[in-house]
């Protein structure tokens, strides 16, 4: 106890006042004369074994809480109290032998936390508690002065399951939680409470807020918080909507750990809003730039591509252009082979890495059309020599830029060597695209072409 406090154990009867004199000095001063089940609020001066030491306002002595009212006290709560608490205390006594009000605080201070208590769990409130220890059970969170218990299982899942769990729990110390009573007992001294419980009505109630709110082509930060074989779950702060798996990437997957994984952040529209089934849909893929609405520019019918094979159906191969992941084309079965083929296994497998002719773009249907039999076919040579041609001038034929003005600048397709002095496209086609006999140029040299085209034959 504090020297205040043994001078005041001290004092002589004699110098205690006597009632007139209190009388006098309470209408002097303003102070007040107070009496047993009086509530006074105070502040604590002095904490020691033998007592505690209060400065009660409106009355002219401090109050003392000693003996019997101080073993009252719970010991979580005696551990919690300190020097410059504000403290509602009870009248026991107005006054003691040497002068002091007599005050208890649990009968005060205790009983308001557990009405306020009570108040939480019988109208299922959600609340905020921040965490104040730990041991291996889980975690200690106040109440006013009461120490309400949450236990791990309680606990919402942070994804540290494989975390020791001790670490997992002292790291939660000093955080706020989002909490609910779930049981209490006031004479046990019992009170526990679950995160789990507070965090889904939580977000129940956020939810039906942001279903007033959203709007369709809002975009919003959010974070994975799951994902299923349909799509990806997105916590968008409180409230949660779906990704569908055709709406997480431009470029095709098979399942959205393909792309996401739990706790990732990520930009997301939203596409529609159901507050009738309580319904978010949103999408990441069109937070970015959509690769078919420039693909007239980078396809053009009769270019040629490397593509990789990714799947296969019967009725076709389905290729991805190489440094270009967000496309990819059909080659049709038709347009495998020259010869008739039963499935596509039969020319190409999965992984597979060809060489094949862009036959049709379609953007609006978000389609490319890609052919492998038609890459040697003669239709396209003209053009295929031409664009060779074009590279090879470019990269090697070219004069030094600074030789050729800007303004003369030559077309690299005119700088193709004399007509005459090219080779006739029509001298070797293909054996599918044969020219007539006549067309044929009159050396024995020259190889005919296959004999299902050749004419009849004269007879000897």
């Amino acid at each position: 106890m504090s020297d205040d406090v043994k001078v005041q154990g001290e004092m002589e009867p004699e110098s205690a006042p006597t009632s007139m004199q209190d009388l006098l000095e309470t209408a002097e001063y303003g102070l007040k004369e107070v009496k047993r089940g009086d509530v006074l609020a105070g502040m604590i001066l002095d904490i020691a074994e033998s007592g505690i030491l209060v400065s009660v306002d409106g009355i002219k002595s401090e109050g003392i809480i000693s003996g019997e009212e101080l073993s009252k006290i719970p010991r979580d709560v005696m551990e919690d109290l300190k020097v410059g608490d504000s403290v509602q205390t009870y009248v026991v006594a107005p006054s003691d032998r040497n002068g002091n009000v007599v005050l208890a605080l649990t009968r005060t201070q205790s009983s308001r936390d557990w009405a306020e208590a009570e108040d939480l769990s019988s109208k299922q409130e959600v609340f905020e508690g921040t965490v104040a220890g730990y041991n291996k059970g889980g975690l200690i969170v106040k109440v006013g002065k009461i120490r309400g218990f949450v236990p791990a299982s309680q606990l919402v899942t942070r994804g540290e399951e494989n975390a020791d769990p001790n670490k997992r729990l002292a790291s939660l110390v000093g955080r706020k939680l989002h909490l609910k009573v779930i049981e209490m007992d006031r004479e046990q001294n019992r009170l526990i409470l679950s995160e789990r419980a507070a965090e889904r009505q939580w977000r129940k109630q956020q939810k039906e807020k942001m279903l007033t709110e959203l709007k369709e082509g809002d975009v919003l930060d959010g974070a994975v918080i799951s994902l299923a074989d349909f799509g990806a779950f997105i916590d968008l702060g409180g409230a949660d909507g779906l990704v569908h798996l055709s709406e997480i990437s431009w470029q095709p997957i098979n399942k959205p750990s393909d792309a996401l994984k739990v706790g990732q952040k990520v930009k997301v529209q939203v596409l529609r809003v159901d507050p009738e089934h309580k319904r978010v849909g949103l999408s990441i893929k069109r937070c970015e730039p959509d690769p078919w609405s420039s693909i007239v520019e980078r396809y053009k019918v009769g270019q040629l591509v490397e593509a990789q094979i990714t799947k296969m159906a019967k009725f076709g191969a389905f290729a991805r252009v190489k440094d270009d992941d967000a496309i990819e084309g059909l080659i049709h079965i038709s347009e495998l082979s020259d010869k008739r083929v039963n499935h596509p296994k039969e020319v190409v497998e999965e992984g597979q890495w060809v060489t094949l002719r862009v036959i049709r773009v379609e953007p609006d249907k978000r389609r490319l059309g890609l052919s492998l039999k038609r890459v040697t076919h003669g239709e396209y040579m003209d053009e295929d020599w031409r664009t060779a041609l074009a590279e090879a001038n470019t990269e090697e034929s070219a004069p030094p830029e600074e030789s050729v003005p800007l303004a003369e600048s030559t077309p690299a397709d005119e700088y193709a060597p004399p007509e005459e002095s090219l080779p006739s496209v029509e001298s070797t086609p293909p054996a599918e695209e044969a020219s007539p006999e006549e067309h044929l140029p009159p050396t024995e040299s020259a190889l005919p072409p296959p004999e299902t085209d050749l004419p009849d034959e004269p007879a000897a």
